[in-house]
Formats: C-alpha cells, structure tokens, sequence
C-alpha cells in the first residue's frame, strides 16, 4: 500500500519532490497526455521508451527520453533500462503506461530503486484478470456480463455472440508481444480457431457475454477507501468506430450509487491510485463493468483535462505525500481528442465526409483537450534528446 497522505493545505509549501519518470510504448497517447498533465503541474517529467520515434518520446512535457526496452523474457533489459534511466534523471517516482507496462513496473518494483506508483502485483493481477475481476464485481454489486475461462468445456456450452480475450494482459517471462485484443464473435464455433490461437501462444483464453451501448468512464484517485476527483463520462465517439478509443466525450453529473459499489469493489481489492472503471450499459441501460484500469489512458486524458489535478495527486499519493483535495468535476464538460476524432470522420463519414468533419471541428472548439488544443499551441513534434548508458545522443 502507498504510505497514507496528509490532505494538501493550499497556503503550506509542498516539500514533494517533483521528477516522474513515464514508461511505456513509445506511441501511448494516454502516457503523452499525462507527461503534459503533471509537467503543468510543475513536474519535471522524463519518458523510457524503446528505441525509435514516436509520439510519446516527443511530448513538451517530457524534459527528456530515455531508452526503456519492453518488459519481455525474464524482465532483465528491462530493468536495466529503468535504472539507468532513474540514474540519468535522478526520478522520484516511476509510473507505467500501457497494461504489460504497468504490470512490469509492479511486478519488479523491487529491482527499482524509485517509488512505484501502482498496487503490488497481486492486487494488479486481480484487477486486470477478468474473470476474477468479475466475480469481485459481483459480489460488490456492480452487474457484470457474463465472463467464463475460454476452457473447451465452457466454450462447448457457449450460446449466442461471444467476445473472446485473454485474463492476463501480460505474464512475467512471456517473449511474445504480448496478449490478443478482445474480439467479437457471432457464436462459440467462430471463436473456436481465436480460442487455440491464444492457447498456442501461451496465454489463457476469456469468454465475455457482449454489451452493447454507448460506453462511459468513472474515473479518479482512490485512497483511503474512497474515490477523489471523481469524473464521469459518457462517450459519444470511438475511434476507429465501433469499438476504439475514446474521442469525444463529456461529463455527467457522478451516480453516487455507482461510486459506492465501485468503492466497494476496490476497498476489496485493496487498491490505490488513479483508478478508471470502464462500464458499457446493459439491455436494460443499467451499467455493467467491463475493465479496469490503473493507468494514463485516453479516458484518462479526457477526464484530466475536465478535472485537473488527477495524475497531479497520484504521483503524489505514490510518493506518501499531501494531496489536494479534488472535488467532483463539473457536468456538461466537453472533452475531446481532435486528431483521433478527425480520423474516425473520415472512416465513418457520419451524415458524409463534408459534415462529420465540420462537426467534428464544431465539437473540438468548445471542448477540453487531452492531448492537444486546436486553440493553443499542441505537444512539440520534435524529437527531444535520448540517453543511453553512454551519455547523451540526439535523433
């Protein structure tokens, strides 16, 4: 557990240290988008990455990049990459981006000479597996769609349309990018050939009932038994629709009795930090949990730019110190992701290519911003110095 903070007094000096180190894929927009959050908090902030361009090794926020392999084999690249990268910046606090990041950076938290800014990795396991996620679920009365082992026994049995995937995101000593995205199936025969492809890559298949609507967020800093900051979203967008990221959005006013069970969900789970719960509604418009997550995301992004001050207070919960008090986010906030809303006018062409792109830019002035702002200037796309073990080089 992160050591228990004291609750920010706004006239006292905050003491915190103020260097964050983000690892991740080098094109995470959810990671970019919390560089440029805590580095307009006043963080110094730095990116391990792999090597080769990408957008999050060019964020503004970033002071600098570092070379990071990915978290693959017995972990031990990895490692070195994260300590010499903690050497060179001289990081306080080191966050993951990305599930197998994130999983990584728990998982050899001791091999880290820093503070790590997520639950020890039995809590992540249980969280981001989704059977063991759902029976948690259950019993804190959250509703849940079905969700079964992709054994032989249960996908025999299976009736109707099925969402096959994997219960872990990433498995320590695993050499393979990593696991299958969820996918949609017509019925159980379909996802047959999906269900021994993830066997044969050494992962344990899911079965998910699917739902379907418009999916939404709860989103904030869980300490203490209780959820700080909290920002609900319902998104109107997916990019690429219909089952992408988020693009548009905005905020509603937060169902307490939602937040309880949530609460109690993660009190159960005994977890701590940023926190996104991820809900689809049901047949019956009743939400059903289908993720959660612990990470920069693009819901995160968008609730951030509603509700600023979120990684702000994470990083410093993970670091034992005072953390501001975050009301609830205002509803009837417009958030946005402009360049991904844009790409997925174009493929879907709502209304045709003339009118969603016009709506879309309608939308994109008079909403908040995760990543970019059309109305201010956007992240530097320049490539921004890396480090190595061998001192500076330049791209």
């Amino acid at each position: 557990m992160a050591p228990a903070p004291a609750p920010l007094d706004p006239g006292a000096p905050d003491p915190a240290p103020r260097r964050a180190l983000i690892v991740g894929p080098a094109g995470d927009r959810g990671a970019q988008a919390g560089a440029r959050a805590l580095g307009q908090a006043g963080w110094t902030v730095g990116i391990g990455a792999p090597a080769g361009p990408g957008l999050l090794g060019a964020a503004r926020a970033a002071a600098v990049r570092h070379e990071v392999p990915c978290p693959r084999g017995d972990g031990s690249d990895f490692i070195d990459g994260v300590r010499r990268a903690l050497a060179e910046g001289s990081y306080d606090l080191v966050l993951g981006a990305g599930d197998d990041w994130t999983a990584a950076v728990s998982a050899y938290r001791r091999h880290i000479p820093a503070a790590v800014a997520h639950p020890v990795p039995e809590v992540l396991a249980a969280a981001l597996d989704e059977v063991r996620l759902a029976e948690r679920a259950s019993r804190a009365g959250l509703d849940v769609p079905r969700t079964l082992p992709g054994t032989d026994a249960s996908l025999a049995a299976w009736e109707g349309p099925v969402v096959v995937g994997c219960r872990a995101r990433w498995v320590p000593g695993r050499t393979r990018p990593g696991p299958f995205a969820p996918e949609l199936f017509p019925d159980a025969a379909s996802a047959a050939a999906r269900v021994h492809r993830i066997r044969a890559a050494g992962a344990e298949p899911v079965l998910r009932r699917p739902v379907h609507g418009r999916p939404g967020a709860l989103i904030g800093v869980h300490h203490d038994g209780r959820l700080h900051g909290r920002v609900q979203l319902v998104t109107s967008r997916l990019s690429p629709p219909p089952d992408g990221v988020p693009v548009r959005a905005r905020t509603v006013p937060v169902d307490d009795a939602l937040a309880a069970r949530a609460e109690a969900l993660l009190r159960g789970l005994g977890w701590w930090g940023l926190v996104e719960l991820q809900f689809v509604p049901g047949e019956q418009g009743r939400p059903h949990l289908v993720g959660l997550g612990g990470r920069f995301s693009g819901a995160v992004a968008l609730a951030e730019a509603a509700r600023p001050g979120l990684a702000d207070a994470w990083a410093r919960l993970a670091l034992g110190r005072p953390v501001p008090r975050l009301p609830d986010a205002r509803s009837g906030v417009r958030c946005a992701w402009l360049a991904g809303d844009l790409r997925r006018a174009v493929a879907e062409r709502r209304g045709g290519l003339a009118a969603d792109v016009a709506d879309t830019l309608r939308w994109g002035l008079v909403a908040r911003h995760g990543v970019e702002d059309p109305l201010r200037p956007g992240p530097d796309r320049r490539p921004v110095s890396r480090r190595s073990a061998g001192g500076d080089r330049s791209r």
